[in-house]
């Protein structure tokens, strides 16, 4: 079920949230609890007991890694946790794209499993992760509740999309948090925001980035419109999804980790991956980096963990070869930066933020090819060395066609729009003018959002497959 879905808009959202609210207090975790069951059985209902196995184990290992913290045994206990759980991330998600590949280098016909993967169990996965390593550490302590545990994993707002939330970060709101109608308001507007984000701008870019996919329009000039109208696409599909979640979450009285940050505004790789997919980067780093060594070691080690971590990340985005070398050349990027020093690469503004988006372009032309070499004819036919047609008639129809959500999207993935909203309420009448316009507005773009996916226009969601 998509949250930019009339299903999920007009149906389960408005019945879950008069549940809630007509429900006691103590109640309201468990008609919650039930309603992210429902929320995820509902398209794929076989795979609830694999989460209701992950939830199981956490809430069980938990509970002995804490009663035997001062003995060995609680290691063993984490052991068994992170072996449940990677081992079921790494048969639904690995074992097709291993196969694949041992059949490809070796010849040897291995049949592959044809494995469907499971609608978010990168995200739960984590998250139980997260939670047992905290307990293990003492950071945390166990879950008594299994319904307040099972809510963290599986909460239907960032069940599927985001953000990893750490059980740090929401285990007393768990038990206890505020619903006012302020919250209430917030948590409507940032919904409706991320659901324009992803319907009014992702899902028109991807009508662009389809034109150069299936063949009508492919030019040089077109392969540098296509890559920029899908690393938009890719950011305002995620952060509308991220937007959404924590709207949703403030519905139900939770806050939720911001996500995003503008990103493009970067001045190198590092600090892109500061304001990028934050939830994913900050769980690597406390996770695997960290345990690692980080840079408490040799310099060869240092620039070893780093690629661990990145090619960790992009095994995490998918299984395919195309992922991992967007991961590894995030991590040769994020090394070079290392030894030249990023503050030098920081200083020079302009310069670093050109280097910045045309690495990431690069890598999202990667990111979102077919195949490794799939990506790599669009690279050479942006650079002028694919055999293509510089430009045509047809390519400059479609820039004409799509410049206007272009221009939308490049101005909206920057702080200008923010910028201006926080200027006109400084003053009295601006505050005032806000008041009674944004509720007006906030309604307009549910309709506008509402008409484009009654229309039956195309509404993918790229993470889908994480």
């Amino acid at each position: 079920m998509l949250f930019s879905s009339i299903t999920f808009l007009y149906y389960f959202l408005p019945a879950v949230i008069a549940l809630y609210y007509l429900a006691p207090k103590c109640m309201r975790n468990s008609i919650l609890l039930l309603s992210s069951f429902f929320f995820y059985g509902w398209g794929e209902p076989k795979y609830l007991l694999l989460m209701l196995f992950s939830i199981a184990q956490a809430y069980v290992f938990g509970l002995l890694i804490e009663r035997y913290r001062k003995e060995k045994s609680s290691r063993v206990f984490l052991t068994a946790s992170l072996v449940c759980s990677l081992f079921l991330l790494g048969y639904f998600k690995y074992a097709d794209f291993f196969l694949e590949s041992v059949r490809s280098v070796t010849g040897i016909p291995v049949k592959v499993l044809d494995i469907a993967l499971p609608i978010g169990i990168s995200f739960y996965t984590f998250q139980v992760i997260s939670y047992v390593v905290d307990v293990y550490r003492g950071k945390a302590s166990a879950q008594k509740n299994i319904v307040n545990l099972a809510l963290y994993i599986a909460m239907f707002p960032q069940l599927i999309a985001g953000p990893i939330v750490r059980y740090t970060d929401i285990d007393k709101q768990l038990s206890s948090r505020a619903h006012t109608l302020s919250k209430l308001a917030y948590g409507v507007s940032r919904l409706v925001i991320g659901l324009s984000k992803k319907v009014l701008i992702a899902n028109v870019l991807y009508e662009l980035v389809q034109i150069y996919e299936t063949g009508q329009e492919v030019t040089a000039v077109m392969s540098w419109i296509y890559a920029i109208a899908y690393t938009l696409q890719v950011y305002f599909d995620f952060s509308g999804y991220s937007d959404m979640a924590i709207g949703l979450g403030y519905i139900f009285g939770f806050e939720l980790v911001e996500n995003f940050n503008y990103p493009y505004i970067s001045g190198s790789i590092t600090e892109f991956w500061r304001r990028w997919h934050m939830s994913l980067g900050s769980w690597f780093r406390d996770y695997l980096y960290i345990p690692l060594g980080g840079n408490r070691v040799s310099k060869p080690r240092f620039y070893l963990n780093i690629f661990i971590v990145w090619l960790a990340t992009g095994l995490w985005h998918g299984a395919a070869w195309n992922f991992v070398l967007w991961g590894l050349i995030f991590g040769v990027l994020l090394v070079i930066e290392k030894i030249v020093g990023v503050n030098k690469i920081e200083e020079k503004s302009v310069a670093g933020h050109i280097y910045v988006m045309f690495f990431i372009i690069i890598s999202f032309v990667i990111f979102g090819a077919k195949s490794v070499g799939a990506g790599m004819t669009t690279i050479a036919g942006m650079l002028g060395m694919g055999g293509m047609e510089v430009c045509s008639q047809g390519t400059i129809y479609y820039l004409i066609s799509y410049a206007v959500v272009l221009m939308i999207a490049i101005v909206g993935a920057t702080p200008l729009p923010k910028i201006v909203y926080k200027s006109i309420k400084k003053s009295k009448l601006g505050a005032r003018v806000v008041e009674v316009i944004e509720p007006i507005a906030i309604g307009m773009l549910l309709l506008e959002c509402t008409a484009y996916i009654i229309n039956g226009s195309f509404n993918p969601f790229l993470y889908f497959r994480f």
